[in-house]
């Protein structure tokens, strides 16, 4: 196998996650928009969702670890970890504390049967 190949079938793999999880949402009749977690109608725990608390971003990671392959650069490997790093601090710590707050204990039991990233 080629790295072109091992970066285009994680990217795929990325974008596919993604649609899952947007699926997912759209069939569960809530916001897909990370940016107002307080329009959340529910907490959705199945589906991709069983597996990761964050598919969306585990999707965007994938693509940029393809991406990274693609270029064989060891420079473009460091946006992989800055990129966890940084939409862990700055978009799912404030959105969880956001969706506990709204949800509260079913939150919490997801929070802890659920891992946040894989």
């Amino acid at each position: 196998m080629r790295p072109g190949d091992v970066a285009g079938d994680l990217a795929a793999a990325g974008v596919a996650l993604i649609a899952a999880a947007m699926l997912t949402f759209h069939r569960s009749r809530t916001t897909v928009n990370p940016l107002k977690p307080a329009e959340s109608a529910l907490v959705v725990s199945h589906g991709v969702f069983a597996r990761t608390r964050n598919p969306m971003y585990v999707g965007l990671a994938m693509i940029l670890t393809g991406w990274a392959c693609y270029l064989a650069n060891a420079v473009a490997w460091l946006g992989v970890p800055l990129f966890v790093a940084y939409i862990t601090r700055f978009q799912i710590v404030p959105e969880e504390r956001i969706l506990h707050g709204k949800f509260g204990a079913p939150f919490a039991q997801y929070l802890a049967q659920v891992r946040r990233w894989i």
